[in-house]
């Protein structure tokens, strides 16, 4: 019977240096993909939608007493009765960290998928890092970088990922501040008390978190049926099935409990949860974060607080 998956690295996981060596001849590739991406949403990316300091033309409103006769705009005045000022929209710049599980469990590569959970979670932090570039955001890369604003951030992150040997499966996170954003894409596999101690960190800073899980599809369905060999990508440990069709409704119980109990809890908090399935276009993961970091609560209310 044909393998349903494969691990897609062409070297032991546990390798760093061969880790980084193959990061490095994908990441070129990955930045292109990002920009593609990126080339397609972006009449839909909205700057920081606020009225402020700045050099882009926001709205007119009424003259209000206070205002200074410098900004009243004469010609949109002269149409009727009202005097009007032109502001201008809010240009501070924000941090945003991001970050791509490097963990041996997002080489997997179902054949129902059209690339592995690495390099999808690559692309998408890739392309956000594009758009907020674009932007005039500061960007990050705990442990990895420091927050740099840059017109070409996200070429300046691809060349730092490719030259890290080794990525920590589950940063440092305690030095990023209150009023920034994090985006993190991973498969988030681990218990999600795991996972959430690993993130608590963020809450007691008052850091708005935008978890993107990674899923492949064959995760999800199990479709797995007869004598079958399963393997721990992190640990090496193996279980052999003799019926693995027998196994499907618990596991697809655990794998929907995890997802749910780590959407209610980010939810809880305030922060966003959105899953997107390496079978599926990267740009809908990256529409539905944009949407999450820009809503009411997200990342532009935070600078007016």
């Amino acid at each position: 019977m044909a393998s349903i998956g494969e691990i897609v690295a062409p070297v032991a996981a546990r390798d760093a240096l061969a880790r980084g060596r193959l990061r490095a001849s994908l990441v070129p590739d990955l930045l292109v993909e990002a920009r593609r991406i990126v080339n397609t949403v972006i009449g839909g990316w909205h700057g920081r939608r606020k009225r402020g300091i700045g050099e882009n033309f926001w709205q007119f409103r009424p003259y209000v007493e206070g205002d200074a006769m410098s900004r009243i705009d004469w010609r949109r005045s002269a149409r009727d009765d009202h005097t009007y000022v032109r502001d201008r929209e809010w240009e501070a710049a924000h941090t945003v960290w991001l970050w791509a599980d490097p963990s041996p469990s997002m080489l997997y590569k179902s054949a129902g998928a059209m690339v592995s959970k690495e390099s999808r979670a690559l692309v998408l932090v890739l392309a956000l890092a594009e758009l907020l570039s674009r932007s005039g955001e500061r960007i990050a890369w705990p442990g990895l970088t420091d927050p740099f604003t840059a017109r070409n951030g996200a070429e300046r992150l691809a060349a730092r990922l490719a030259h890290a040997a080794d990525l920590p499966g589950r940063p440092d996170l305690s030095n990023i501040r209150r009023f920034s954003d994090i985006v993190l894409a991973g498969d988030f596999l681990d218990p999600a008390d795991d996972v959430m101690a690993w993130l608590d960190v963020l809450a007691r800073h008052g850091v708005r978190a935008h978890l993107i899980e990674v899923a492949d599809p064959a995760e999800e369905a199990f479709p797995y049926a007869g004598r079958t060999e399963f393997t721990d990508p992190e640990t090496g440990e193996k279980l052999t099935a003799g019926r693995a069709e027998t196994l499907r409704d618990d596991y697809r119980h655990a794998y929907a409990a995890r997802r749910e109990e780590l959407a209610r809890r980010c939810k809880r908090l305030g922060w966003s949860y959105t899953v997107n399935h390496t079978d599926r276009l990267a740009s809908e993961a990256l529409v539905g974060v944009h949407m999450a970091m820009t809503a009411d609560g997200g990342y532009a209310a935070g600078m007016r607080r």
